[in-house]
C-alpha cells in the first residue's frame, strides 16, 4: 500500500473524470477494516495537530469540498472533522448569492470567510460554484469565464503567500451511486428533508457538469492550491482518503508549540 497523497492528486490533461475510479484508487487499495482503524488513528493525530496549529498561531488551513449533489460534502465534514476543537474550526456554506452578495464581485463573499491564523475553515462549496453553474447554464460568455479562472488562481496564490495552506477535494461519485443516494433520501423520513426536486433537474445535466468540473480542475490545479480527486462511492474510503491527505499536509508544516514567556 503506497503512502503518498499524490495518489489522489488530479493530473491535468491525463484523461477525463469518468476514467477515474469512484470506488477505490487503483494506486491505493485498502481493506475496509484497515481503513476504519487507520481513520481512527488519524483522528487522534488530527486532534493533536489542530492543537499545535491553534497554539502556534502561524498557519491558516483552508479545506475546499466540491462535488455533485449527494457526493458527501456534509458526511465528510461530519466524519473527518468531528474530532476537532470547535474553537479552532469553522464551516462556511456557499449557496446562491443573495442580493447583497450579487452586488459585489464574485469573490467578495468568499474572502469574507477565509481562515485566520491558527484556524481551520472548511468551505462546503466555494468560489468554484461561480464557474461551474454559470458554465453549465451558459450564464456568462467564455471570456468572462476565462477571467474568473484567472481571478481564482490569483486569489488562491495571495492566500497561499499569506500563510494559508489550501487543500481542494473533489468528491468523485458515479451517476449510479448518485441515483441510489437520491432514492434513499426519498425513502428515509429522517433524510427526506435533504431532497430537493431541483437535484433531479441538475442531474439531467450530468455530462455538462462533468465537463465543467474537468475544466475547473484543470485550469485551477496549482502548486499552491492542488486538487485531489477522492473516490466517494464508498463513504468509509472517502473519509479515509481525506483524513490521510489532511494529516500528511499538516505534518509537513512541522509545527511547534510556542515557547513559554518568562515573567519577572
Amino acid at each position: 500500500m503506497k503512502k503518498n497523497n499524490a495518489d489522489f492528486r488530479f493530473v491535468p490533461g491525463k484523461g477525463k473524470l469518468e476514467a477515474l475510479s469512484t470506488e477505490i484508487s487503483g494506486n491505493f487499495d485498502i481493506e475496509k477494516e484497515v481503513a476504519l482503524a487507520e481513520s481512527e488513528k488519524m483522528g487522534f493525530e488530527l486532534d493533536r495537530l489542530q492543537t499545535v496549529l491553534y497554539a502556534q498561531h502561524k498557519y491558516k488551513i483552508l479545506i475546499i469540498l466540491q462535488g455533485t449533489d449527494t457526493a458527501g460534502k456534509d458526511g465528510t465534514i461530519r466524519n473527518v472533522f468531528k474530532v476537532l476543537n470547535p474553537q479552532g474550526v469553522r464551516v462556511a456554506n456557499f449557496k446562491t448569492p443573495d442580493e447583497k452578495e450579487s452586488s459585489h464581485d464574485f469573490l467578495w463573499r468568499i474572502h469574507h470567510e477565509v481562515p485566520q491564523k491558527g484556524e481551520i475553515v472548511i468551505f462546503n462549496r466555494s468560489q468554484y460554484e461561480d464557474v461551474l453553474f454559470p458554465k453549465v447554464h451558459k450564464l456568462i460568455d467564455s471570456k468572462s469565464l476565462e477571467r474568473r479562472y484567472e481571478h481564482i488562481n490569483a486569489f488562491e496564490k495571495m492566500l497561499s503567500d499569506e500563510g494559508t495552506v489550501i487543500l481542494k477535494f473533489f468528491l468523485h461519485i458515479s451517476k449510479k451511486e448518485q441515483a441510489e443516494r437520491l432514492k434513499k433520501r426519498l425513502q428515509n423520513p429522517d433524510k427526506r428533508w435533504k431532497f430537493n426536486p431541483g437535484d433531479l433537474k441538475e442531474r439531467k445535466k450530468w455530462n455538462d457538469y462533468r465537463e465543467a468540473y474537468e475544466e475547473a480542475l484543470s485550469r485551477c490545479h496549482t502548486e499552491w492550491a492542488p486538487w485531489y480527486v477522492i473516490p466517494a462511492d464508498r463513504k468509509w474510503y472517502r473519509n479515509f482518503a481525506v483524513s490521510k491527505i489532511l494529516v500528511e499536509n499538516l505534518q509537513k508544516l512541522k509545527m511547534t508549540y510556542p515557547r513559554l514567556h518568562q515573567t519577572v
